[in-house]
C-alpha cells in the first residue's frame, strides 16, 4: 500500500478496517459520500475521454484516449460493485454529485486537442490531489480501493509529452493554453467547494475525520490552497505559467 502522510506533513496513522468503523452512521454516510462523487467521477470521465477522441489527429492519439477511457470505466466498475456489496445503491449515491461534475463539463467543454489533453491532464490530477487528502481519513479497505482507482492511467505522461511538442513547434500555443489551465482550475476548484459545503458528512471527513463536526471554512480552505499549489507544479511541468 502506498505511503501517505496527512495534508500537512503529519505522521498518517490508521483507524481501522471498514467492518469497525461503518458502524458510525456519519463516518459510513462520509465515505458512500465519496464513493459516489468519485464513482461519477470516472464514469464521466470516461464518457469524456471518448468524446475528446474525435479530436485526435492520428491513429496513434486516438488509440492512447481509448485506452485511458478504458481505464477509468474499469476504475468506475470498481467502485459500483464496491457500493453495492456494501449495501447501498450506486445509482441512488452518485445522483447528488451528477449536477456539479456535468457543470464543470458544460463550462469547460475544449475546442481542440490540445485543449482537451490540458483537461484530462489537469482535471485527473485535481481530482487525485482531492482524494488523496481524503485517503489519509480513510479505513483501511477505503483508502485502499480509492488509491488503486486514482492510479495513473496514463494521461500524465502522454499529456505532457504531446503538450510540450506543440509548444515547441508553435509557441504562441502556450499563452493560450496557460489561460484554459487557469479557466479548468477555477470552475474545478468552485464546483468542489460547492459539493463539499453542502455535503455535511463528506465536509467533516475532510476537515478532521468523522469525529470532528461542523463544516470548518478554515481547515476547506487550507485543502484547496494546498490542491491549487500542487497544480501550480504540475502546470509547470507541461511548460504552462498557472
Amino acid at each position: 500500500m502506498e505511503t501517505l502522510e496527512t495534508g500537512d506533513g503529519a505522521p498518517f496513522e490508521s483507524i481501522g478496517d471498514w467492518a469497525t468503523r461503518a458502524a458510525d452512521p456519519g463516518y459510513r454516510a462520509a465515505v458512500l459520500d465519496l464513493l459516489g462523487a468519485l464513482a461519477y467521477g470516472e464514469l464521466s470521465a470516461f464518457e469524456r475521454l471518448a468524446d475528446d477522441a474525435k479530436f485526435a489527429p492520428g491513429i496513434t492519439e486516438k488509440a492512447a484516449l481509448a485506452r485511458m477511457a478504458s481505464a477509468e470505466y474499469q476504475h468506475y466498475q470498481l467502485l459500483h460493485d464496491r457500493l453495492a456489496e456494501v449495501g447501498a445503491d450506486p445509482t441512488e449515491v452518485m445522483t447528488p454529485f451528477v449536477e456539479a461534475l456535468e457543470n464543470f463539463h458544460r463550462l469547460t467543454a475544449p475546442s481542440d486537442w490540445l485543449e482537451g489533453l490540458v483537461k484530462a491532464y489537469v482535471g485527473d490530477a485535481i481530482a487525485t490531489d482531492f482524494y488523496r487528502e481524503v485517503a489519509v481519513r480513510l479505513d483501511d479497505d477505503t483508502r485502499e480501493l480509492v488509491l488503486r482507482v486514482m492510479s495513473d492511467t496514463g494521461h500524465a505522461e502522454f499529456a505532457v509529452d504531446r503538450v510540450r511538442q506543440a509548444i515547441e513547434e508553435d509557441p504562441r500555443v502556450g499563452g493560450r493554453l496557460a489561460l484554459w489551465g487557469r479557466r479548468l482550475m477555477g470552475e474545478a476548484l468552485s464546483q468542489a467547494q460547492r459539493v463539499v459545503a453542502e455535503r455535511d458528512a463528506l465536509s467533516n471527513l475532510l476537515v478532521g475525520g468523522a469525529e470532528v463536526h461542523g463544516f470548518d471554512l478554515v481547515e476547506v480552505g487550507k485543502m484547496f490552497n494546498r490542491i491549487t499549489e500542487a497544480h501550480t507544479r504540475r502546470m509547470a511541468a507541461l511548460g504552462l505559467a498557472s
